[in-house]
């Protein structure tokens, strides 16, 4: 009755003698009865729960009982108005006289909406915290969160999120320099926590790509000597002299990992540091998937957020593929200078050609005169001669005609070679897209940086294409299916894009890799 009621009936008694609560609730019941009709019954409306339990409170005092009725009632307003007139009519309790008087009914909700309105007037005044965040403060604060993920446990050291599934890994020294990389936004570092190399960070050297990022002192040496004999290093990249990791800013970090060098070129050194910085000069030689992180190393995102450092690319590199262009930039001037001399060789026999055929038609009309001057006597032997000769002519004219289409098909095939672009000259991605993928050419077609072509294999052979390619792609073409090998062996190489029909299913997706079919690249995806 306490989760339905609407209203409460406040009457008080007085009764001349000595009554009990009993007393008071049987003459409520028992001369209420039948005085109201059926549907108001007091004991009808109790048990249909309209009415709840009388809640009787009374004492004696002088030969005198003296107490207070209240009765719950979730009936209308008139009707509980009708029940609380009702209980005046009572004028014996028991043995004794008595009168009822009803001094109030309370409406239950008016009261719930009194303490409602109290309570939210405390909670404006002091239960709302002062905040003033704007929108661009809420996005600064997501992204952020977003960009530092915290530190984790591997092994019972302190690691990046990433180091666990990465295919490269950094070792630094300790738990701040962890944190100084994640947010520069490089998820894949493990600290040693001093100069005892833990046997966790020796076994992940084993199958991983390594580089240890230490302190430019004497004790970042030490623990690359250590980590050198306990475990598997391939790049080593030191902070600037006298300083920490943990100190280094955003770009101080990325200059000082793009500057990392072969372990193997110092291992023989007596000082690491400045053999370190005097090899820093030449990027490491690699096969392309010693990167510092090698699911991420390409896979910055549009806000400025970057994952990973990509390796420099060394001067050696560049100095072999400026030589290499400047080679093929000489082979195209000789093709082009073979390509003129042909015309003008063609264009000088079809000069001598129409050279004899003039000759010949200034002979013909000599002869033609000497027959017109000689006219008196002509036979038909002679008739007959110059049918022949008229035939010769007509001949040598139809060989002349052959000879100068000839010539034009010549030069019309020498300009469409020179309009045609070489392998090798930078083209959009949907022409290589039409030009294999297309076109069902079942080929394959690794692309450089600036879109020319730097080899063509069969789809098949697409593997084994990427995976011994002088020269890293940074795109794939493809006219097949996109495997998860495929897709191995180009992140390992750090391709960039691979394109192709249709893509598989892939149990691991790097993420410095994009793979698209056709139709995505064509949606705009």
């Amino acid at each position: 009755m306490k989760d339905t009621e609407k209203y409460l009936i406040h009457a008080t008694i007085a009764a001349d003698g000595v009554v009990e609560r009993s007393d008071v609730v049987g003459a409520v019941f028992g001369q209420t009865e039948g005085l109201l009709g059926d549907e108001l019954d007091l004991r009808d409306l109790q048990e249909s729960s309209r009415v709840g339990r009388i809640d009787v409170a009374v004492e004696s005092e002088n030969g005198q009982s003296f107490g207070e009725v209240t009765v719950a009632s979730s009936l209308d307003k008139v009707e509980t108005a009708i029940l609380a007139a009702a209980l005046e009519t009572i004028d014996r309790i028991g043995p004794c006289q008595a009168s009822v008087e009803v001094t109030g009914i309370e409406d239950v909700r008016a009261a719930k909406r009194r303490e409602v309105v109290e309570r939210a007037k405390e909670l404006v005044a002091g239960g709302f915290e002062e905040t003033s965040l704007r929108s661009d403060d809420i996005l600064a604060e997501v992204r952020e969160a977003a960009r530092v993920e915290g530190i984790v446990d591997y092994e019972g050291l302190p690691a990046g999120p990433r180091v666990g599934d990465s295919d490269a890994v950094i070792v630094v020294e300790g738990r701040a320099d962890v944190l100084t990389l994640l947010e520069c936004g490089i998820k894949n570092a493990v600290a040693v926590e001093g100069t005892n190399v833990p046997d966790a960070v020796a076994d992940l050297t084993a199958d991983r790509t390594v580089t240890a990022f230490l302190d430019g002192d004497r004790g970042g040496e030490l623990i690359l000597r250590e980590l050198a004999q306990v475990g598997d290093v391939d790049y080593v990249a030191f902070a600037p002299p006298g300083e920490s990791v943990e100190d280094l800013d955003r770009n101080t970090v990325f200059e000082a990992l793009r500057g990392k060098v072969p372990y193997s070129s110092l291992a023989d050194e007596p000082n690491l540091r400045e053999a370190a910085a005097g090899d820093s000069g030449g990027a490491p030689d690699d096969d392309g998937d010693s990167g510092v992180v090698a699911d991420e190393a390409r896979g910055a995102a549009a806000d400025g957020l970057v994952e990973a450092v990509e390796d420099a690319p060394a001067p050696g590199a560049i100095d072999a593929e400026a030589a290499d262009r400047e080679e093929v930039g000489e082979e195209r001037e000789r093709d082009s200078a073979d390509t003129a001399d042909t015309a003008d060789t063609a264009d000088t026999a079809d000069g001598d050609t129409d050279g004899d055929d003039t000759a010949g038609d200034d002979a013909g009309r000599d002869e033609g005169t000497a027959a017109a001057d000689d006219d008196a006597n002509v036979s038909d032997d002679t008739a007959d001669g110059d049918d022949t000769a008229d035939g010769d002519d007509a001949g040598s004219d139809s060989d002349d005609a052959d000879t100068a289409d000839a010539a034009s098909d010549r030069e019309a095939s020498d300009g469409s070679a020179a309009d045609a672009p070489l392998d090798d000259e930078p083209r959009s991605i949907e022409e290589h897209v039409q030009e294999v993928v297309d076109a069902g050419s079942d080929r394959a077609r690794l692309l450089g940086d600036d879109r020319g072509v730097l080899a063509e294999v069969d789809a098949t052979d697409a593997f084994d294409a990427v995976e011994s390619a002088e020269t890293a792609p940074h795109t794939v073409v493809v006219d097949g299916l996109i495997d998860q090998r495929l897709l191995d062996v180009a992140a390992q190489r750090g391709v960039s894009e691979l394109l192709g029909r249709e893509v598989g299913q892939f149990v691991k997706r790097p993420v410095g890799t994009r793979v698209l079919t056709v139709g995505d690249l064509r949606a705009g995806s």
